[in-house]
C-alpha cells in the first residue's frame, strides 16, 4: 500500500511539536531493556565501507509495511511488517512477517486493501515487540524498498515514539531505481514494474508478499545496474545522483 510522499518536512515538525498522540498510545508500558534493544539495532548501519561492496554481493533486506492509512502525522499506524533477505542477487528462503496491533482503528477501506480486519490484530503483537523483531531479523543490512518514503516515514515514526531513535539504516528505492533506468517510462506502481520486469504478480497489498515481488524486482534491477557498469553501492549513489 503506497502513496507518494512529499518529503519528511511535515514528520520532524510533528515530531518536535508533540504531534501525533494516538501513536504514543500504542506502546502499553515498554520496558527499559525492550527500548535499548531497539536503539541498538538503529546505529552504525552507515559504515562508509558498504560503499565499496559490489550490488551482486551485497547483503539487503527488502521489505514492506502494510499501515491503516497514509498519513502518519494524522495517526496512521502500522498494520503489518514483511522482509526478506537476499544475498547479492539470490533471494533467501529466511523471511519475516508479522501483524501489529494498532490503537486506532482499521478503516474499513484498508480492510478491503489488505485483508486485515480488527480481529486479526487484537491478540497481535504490540508495535514496540513487531518492530524489536523486525529490526532484529534485518540487522545491519541495507534496507530496499519500493517507494520507500512510505515505509521509512512510517519506520521513523516507530522508532521514534517507541525508542526515541531514528532509522540509522541505508534505505535504497526500487522506484526511483527503475525510473533512472528507464526514464521513458513514466510509471511508478509496484504493479507497472514488475510488468515491465516480467515478474508474476501474486498476492498484493500484503507486506510479505509484496516484499518478496519487490525482491525479484530488486535482484533483476541489479542485473541492469550492472549492464550500465554500476557495479558498487557507491556507483549506485553516484548514479541516482546524475541529472
Amino acid at each position: 500500500m503506497k502513496e507518494p510522499m512529499k518529503g519528511n518536512g511535515g514528520f520532524w515538525d510533528a515530531l518536535k511539536g508533540g504531534g501525533m498522540p494516538r501513536i504514543a498510545s500504542m506502546l502499553g508500558a515498554p520496558s527499559a531493556q525492550q527500548i535499548a534493544f531497539v536503539r541498538s539495532l538503529t546505529k552504525g548501519q552507515r559504515r562508509p565501507e558498504t560503499l565499496h561492496v559490489p550490488l551482486t554481493e551485497l547483503k539487503t533486506a527488502v521489505f514492506d509495511l502494510e499501515t491503516t492509512g497514509f498519513h502518519y502525522h494524522y495517526g496512521d499506524e502500522i498494520l503489518s511488517f514483511g522482509a526478506v533477505k537476499v544475498e547479492g542477487e539470490d533471494i533467501s528462503e529466511e523471511v519475516y512477517y508479522s501483524l501489529a496491533k494498532p490503537a486506532c482503528t482499521i478503516p474499513e477501506r484498508i480492510t478491503e486493501l489488505t485483508g486485515i480486519t480488527p480481529e486479526m490484530v487484537q491478540d497481535a503483537p504490540a508495535l514496540l515487540e513487531a518492530l524489536r523483531e523486525f529490526m532484529a531479523f534485518v540487522d545491519d543490512r541495507v534496507l530496499v524498498a519500493h517507494g520507500s518514503a512510505h515505509d521509512k516515514a512510517f519506520l521513523d515514526v516507530a522508532l521514534w515514539k517507541t525508542s526515541k531513535a531514528h532509522l540509522g539504516h541505508r534505505v535504497l528505492d526500487t522506484m526511483m531505481i527503475a525510473r533512472k533506468l528507464e526514464p521513458d517510462c513514466r510509471i511508478s506502481g509496484l504493479d507497472d514494474w514488475l510488468n515491465v520486469c516480467g515478474i508474476p504478480i501474486t498476492q498484493r497489498h500484503h507486506a510479505l508478499e509484496d516484499a518478496k515481488m519487490t525482491a525479484q524486482l530488486w535482484t533483476v534491477l541489479i542485473g541492469r545496474l550492472k549492464d550500465r557498469g554500476v557495479i558498487t553501492l557507491g556507483d549506485l549513489y553516484t548514479f541516482l545522483s546524475k541529472t
